[in-house]
């Protein structure tokens, strides 16, 4: 019988902090880009830019306001540390598409490249945080509840809260709008669901 691999030594503060930092960086750009184009995404982000849309309040508070219901689960569910580090990367996100404009503006960009591009990035910004034992709270942090809780399963949770998104998209935005919109989010998922597995990545 093989050997077990020994668990990989945890992240310091200071590895925590320069994931965070630069998963916080890639997700804003991916969303700062998304807003260009006048695209969406799913969970918590999307339902942020929707909101955007809808009330002319910038993505940045949105983001922030409507993720702080969950919190409470956060720490019933995954403790103080991964609460407390996910509200910063949550903030990070929030302040840094608040002056992404003034640091970084786009030209003309292919919706479609856009798109995929948009979601790769934030695709990867969200895998540095997860590695680093943090999330972008809200929908996931309950669907998690919800599965421990009632049984009913984490995915299908995020799937319908996200078919509930893009179906409110289709009255906010048009059509070509919308299914460039589920292309990145489609990228995005994609990098989530091929490269998010603990077999490969022990260290927490």
């Amino acid at each position: 019988m093989a050997e077990k691999p020994e668990a990989a030594p945890r992240h310091t503060p200071l590895e925590d902090a320069q994931g965070l930092f630069a998963g916080a960086v890639m997700v804003a750009l991916g969303l700062g880009l998304l807003q260009h184009l006048g695209l969406v995404t799913g969970q918590a982000a999307g339902l942020a830019l929707l909101i955007s849309k809808w009330t002319g309040i910038g993505f940045g508070p949105v983001f922030f306001v409507i993720n702080l219901p969950f919190y409470w689960l956060a720490i019933r569910r995954m403790g103080r540390a991964f609460t407390v580090k996910t509200f910063l990367a949550i903030c990070l996100i929030s302040i840094l598409t608040m002056v992404q404009p003034q640091l970084l503006q786009f030209g003309e960009v292919n919706p479609l490249a856009g798109a995929v591009v948009a979601g790769i990035v934030s695709g990867a910004g969200l895998l540095a945080i997860f590695r680093h034992r943090a999330s972008l709270g809200g929908i996931g942090i309950l669907a998690v509840y919800l599965q421990d809780r009632a049984g009913f399963r984490a995915g299908w949770t995020q799937m319908i809260v996200d078919a509930v998104i893009f179906v409110l998209a289709l009255f906010t935005l048009d059509l070509r709008a919308v299914l460039l919109s589920l292309i990145g989010a489609v990228a995005l998922n994609l990098i989530i669901a091929i490269n998010h597995r603990r077999d490969r990545y022990i260290a927490m």
